[in-house]
């Protein structure tokens, strides 16, 4: 019994040493979390999208206590109410938001285009990208196998007739289909009336004709229609200024292929 205390006794010593020696550690070692995090991190929505150029909301919530300089307004799918529940938490200038929606940058659905190969590999645009360089004829417009809807959080776009198309009333502008597309295809624009080219075809017009009867053919009638300058074609494709484009839709009427949409928002 004697030989069982003996051994007993310095291990139960010793770990109670060792508490002891831990919880003083805790105390005196512990990272003092800013009081206002919490607080920051209430107001931020949770979508953890990465809009705002952080590693979700805890990142962005982390930044703003820590730096004065962090912008209180970068959260678009929190909006105006999220950034002035923030300058109020942080004592700041309230900024507002400007509302931004996803666009696709391609009109080369099914009736306009069709695929250079029987693709049956992984369900992935960027799969399909590396292997074929895409399955579709266009090597610059929508692969269609929903990369973008699976990364939407807010179920906001659907593949349809072999295309991406934005459901604006659901999109939050978080920019994870941004991220997402292979061929760069989707932008986001602010949530009102706006112009867009609805086409990302850089190859010549007899090669982007051949491909797709939606593409622009950079005939330069919408360039010749502005009276604002607005809009130029580089690299065979229209390309819009958006500082001087005053959304009167003149390049829209003009455009050979209708590639040329003007936006009306949500």
């Amino acid at each position: 019994m004697n030989a069982i205390l003996i051994a007993v006794i310095p291990v139960v010593i010793i770990g109670i040493i060792s508490a002891v020696m831990l919880v003083v550690a805790s105390k005196v070692m512990a990272v003092k979390e800013d009081e206002r995090f919490p607080k920051v991190r209430e107001c931020l929505p949770g979508a953890n999208c990465g809009a705002c150029g952080f590693a979700g909301c805890d990142g962005y919530a982390k930044a703003l206590c820590e730096d004065d300089s962090t912008p209180s307004n970068l959260c678009v799918p929190g909006g105006t109410a999220c950034a002035k529940e923030i300058s109020e938490v942080l004592g700041v200038e309230f900024n507002d938001v400007a509302a931004q929606v996803a666009v696709v940058h391609c009109l080369g659905d099914c009736n306009a285009t069709e695929d250079k190969v029987d693709y049956h590999g992984m369900e992935s645009c960027a799969a399909a990208k590396m292997i074929f360089g895409g399955k579709g004829k266009c090597g610059w417009g929508c692969i269609g196998l929903g990369d973008c809807a699976r990364a939407c959080p807010e179920d906001a776009i659907c593949v349809k007739e072999g295309i991406a198309h934005v459901k604006t009333a659901l999109c939050i502008g978080c920019g994870a289909c941004v991220r997402t597309c292979p061929n760069n295809l989707i932008s986001l624009r602010k949530d009102q009336p706006t112009t867009v080219v609805v086409c990302s075809n850089k190859d010549k017009g007899a090669l982007t004709r051949k491909v797709c009867s939606n593409g622009c053919i950079g005939c330069k009638k919408c360039e010749k229609t502005c009276e604002y300058d607005a809009i130029k074609v580089i690299n065979n494709l229209a390309v819009i200024d958006y500082e001087k484009c005053t959304n009167c839709g003149a390049c829209a009427e003009v455009c050979t292929t209708k590639g040329i949409k003007i936006f009306s928002g949500q």
